[in-house]
């Protein structure tokens, strides 16, 4: 009899398990569905503020004199002349320039930055960075059980945080500070995935249960942040147009078809003193000229019933496309879905196959929620 794999646990494990979470397994750890229900969860995010563990995505710390060159090498977006304290969002491609994952980059200082990567993908990405070491001086080494890391998301975080610290309201987004607590530092950057301000927390793992108690601390009857699960996660980043890995981002999906052309410098490594070419860049700077053959959409759905992932594309009784994410929409009341269908597609409506009947979609902008 094969033996079952025992999932990995974050340093908030016990604290999910006494709050009564629904626990599954995401990408082979033991995570929060939910507390009490995605809908409520949801609309807690929109309207004041949530609290996520997300400890299951890989954090790679790089250092070295080429920390720089081979993070530019690995990645779509340029890292050379980055700030410091600035973050950056970008794809690592495959050389044909489909996506091996999307990232967050973080320059600490001059030779050492951090990425960030999604949790399915960590042992991918290890492999792949060694793949193409080349003759790079850099150290990498994978921080991601070490530490642990939270998002707090939701229009009442920033002022929450502003009656503990006059310098995390301040920051832009897509920066980031350190600060002492407990001993220890910690590293706050505005950032998140739900549509919502709020901020992302990095600290050592010894320190996770003190500081998810200091965080849901809040004062007054009703709490201004409540933990949530990745259901709401999951709804929330939908609304709010971002790409999941394994749905809207795979390794047969470039970036220009995802709608992420902001995040691939086509001309990298054309000048003097400029970054490292990165991997897939003549694929991606190809389909460029001569396009994908397919864009990303949106979708507004009649009625009530949540379309799902790959979930068939009609228009006028031939298959064009397929759904890659789909929900009810907590914010607005009725489904939404993200598509692939042909880039020179110029109808306003679709139907969805829902098996037995066929529901019709109106083809609407990206995002669906905007702050």
């Amino acid at each position: 009899m094969a033996q079952t794999q025992e999932l990995s646990t974050t340093p908030f494990h016990a604290y999910h398990l006494e709050n009564g979470a629904k626990m599954v397994d995401f990408a082979g750890w033991d995570m929060p569905l939910l507390y009490n229900s995605i809908i409520e969860e949801h609309l807690q995010v929109r309207q004041s503020g949530g609290l996520f563990d997300v400890s299951h995505m890989g954090r790679l710390k790089f250092t070295g004199e080429d920390a720089c060159k081979v993070l530019d090498r690995l990645c779509t977006r340029q890292i050379h002349g980055m700030q410091d304290g600035q973050i950056r969002y970008s794809i690592v491609c495959n050389p044909q320039g489909g996506c091996r994952d999307d990232v967050l980059i973080y320059k600490i200082k001059d030779n050492e930055y951090l990425m960030v990567c999604n949790g399915a993908n960590r042992e991918k990405i290890l492999s792949h960075i060694d793949e193409n070491r080349s003759n790079y001086d850099f150290k990498l080494k994978d921080e991601t059980e070490s530490t642990a890391m939270i998002a707090l998301q939701g229009p009442k975080v920033m002022e929450l945080l502003g009656s503990v610290s006059t310098e995390i309201p301040e920051l832009k987004r897509y920066r980031f500070t350190t600060k002492n607590l407990l001993i220890a530092k910690v590293l706050i950057s505005r950032t998140g995935y739900t549509g919502e301000d709020g901020v992302e927390v990095i600290l050592p793992s010894k320190l996770a249960t003190k500081v998810i108690d200091m965080m849901l601390k809040n004062v007054g009857d009703v709490p201004i942040v409540k933990p949530t699960g990745l259901g709401a996660r999951d709804s929330l980043r939908l609304e709010a147009g971002m790409p999941l890995y394994g749905h809207e981002l795979t390794e047969e999906i470039d970036p220009l078809s995802a709608g992420l052309a902001f995040a691939v410098k086509l001309d990298k490594g054309d000048g003097e003193n400029e970054a490292e070419p990165f991997i897939g860049q003549e694929a991606l700077r190809a389909i460029s000229k001569k396009g994908s053959g397919i864009k990303l959409a949106g979708l507004k759905l009649d009625g009530k019933r949540s379309p799902r992932q790959h979930m068939q594309v009609l228009h006028d009784g031939e298959v064009i496309g397929a759904v890659t994410s789909g929900c009810l929409s907590p914010t607005f009341g009725y489904p939404i879905a993200m598509a692939y269908i042909p880039s020179d597609f110029a109808g306003e409506s679709v139907n969805l196959d829902f098996g037995k009947n066929q529901i019709s979609a109106t083809i609407v902008p990206l995002p669906f929620y905007k702050k």
